[in-house]
């Protein structure tokens, strides 16, 4: 944090803290080159200047930017956001928050229903996310995979945990570096995992094979990392590409590796645009011979709007359902 040798006072004549502009992408995570487009096209952030032009910003507008990211990453676009008083801000926040809270947060699927952890059994978790002790998350997960095996973590262990790291972040009770480093954990953890169940198939992986990713804008992998892992205990062939692979470059891929299916993820946070569009435009370029799965919350929601011969996941476990399926279908089970 910089303050200014000639800062602004505050009303009760004490210097106000100021921030430069690489302290307040590093507390945001709003790049740089943003921050400057932002104050040209909207008018905010306004930051005031030192002696030598850099800009400085006070921790008003440091406060209304942690909110506009914490907007951005619930969908909302920056031209929506941007230059909305706090007050706004606030209650465009509540309103995601409700939203996301009154959300099924657990979808009737086709298997038995997991022993998912309870609120009171997340607390401990949570504790150690806010405490930044990683090596305790990591550690609880591996015991988790170890004792429950991976589909029942999955299930009832990283879904619910994922849910309530999304609220917390909404809510301000956790930084973005903390949602980044649960990431990282995770998925490190289930990448284990992964390989782990993968050595244990003796005649290698089966069709069909799967190819995994995100469409454009789509940063969230989560919730693909996790379907992969119940396509990894089918012993299934997987081609994972992670996120925002552009359209172009899915269908080139899909071609050139012959995959059987094509599967991408949408988390909560992709609008209808983003996932209708993108089907539609997938669905009609892959060969017919290739089947479109989609997943995740984002294409729970739009189901009804997606062409009928895409196949919506509505829970992770669904992946292994619809290899079972497929492999039915062509005599291969």
């Amino acid at each position: 944090m910089n303050t200014a040798p000639a800062s602004p006072s505050s009303s009760t004549g004490a210097p106000m803290a100021l921030w430069a502009i690489a302290d307040v992408e590093r507390e945001t995570g709003i790049g740089k080159d943003t921050l400057r487009v932002w104050e040209r096209r909207y008018g905010f952030p306004a930051p005031q200047r030192d002696e030598r032009g850099d800009r400085l910003y006070d921790a008003e507008q440091l406060s209304r930017l942690r909110l506009i990211r914490r907007l951005l990453d619930a969908g909302y676009r920056p031209g929506r956001v941007v230059g909305l008083p706090r007050d706004a801000l606030e209650a465009l926040a509540a309103s995601a928050l409700a939203q996301n809270l009154a959300a099924p947060q657990h979808l009737p699927g086709s298997a038995g229903e997991p022993d998912h952890l309870a609120d009171d059994q997340l607390a401990p978790w949570m504790a150690w996310l806010r405490q930044d002790q990683t090596l305790r998350l990591r550690e609880a997960l591996r015991s988790a995979v170890r004792t429950r095996g991976l589909a029942q973590t999955v299930e009832a262990v990283v879904a619910p945990l994922c849910t309530a790291v999304g609220h917390a972040w909404l809510r301000g009770e956790i930084g973005v570096y903390q949602e980044h480093l649960f990431t990282e954990v995770v998925q490190a953890t289930l990448r284990e995992a992964i390989a782990r169940t993968d050595e244990t198939h003796p005649v290698g992986l089966r069709p069909p094979r799967v190819l995994l990713t995100t469409s454009p804008g789509e940063q969230h992998q989560l919730g693909l990392l996790m379907a992969e892992c119940f396509l990894a205990l089918e012993g299934c062939d997987r081609l994972p590409l992670g996120v925002c692979t552009p359209v172009a470059e899915i269908i080139g891929a899909s071609e050139r590796t012959g995959a059987d299916v094509v599967a991408l993820s949408y988390s909560d946070h992709a609008s209808r645009r983003d996932v209708v569009e993108t089907v539609a435009q997938l669905r009609q370029q892959l060969a017919a011979s290739v089947e479109l799965w989609i997943g995740g919350a984002g294409a729970v929601r739009n189901m009804r709007r997606v062409p009928p011969d895409v196949v919506v996941l509505r829970r992770a476990v669904d992946a292994a359902v619809q290899v079972r399926l497929w492999r039915q279908r062509r005599g291969l089970a």
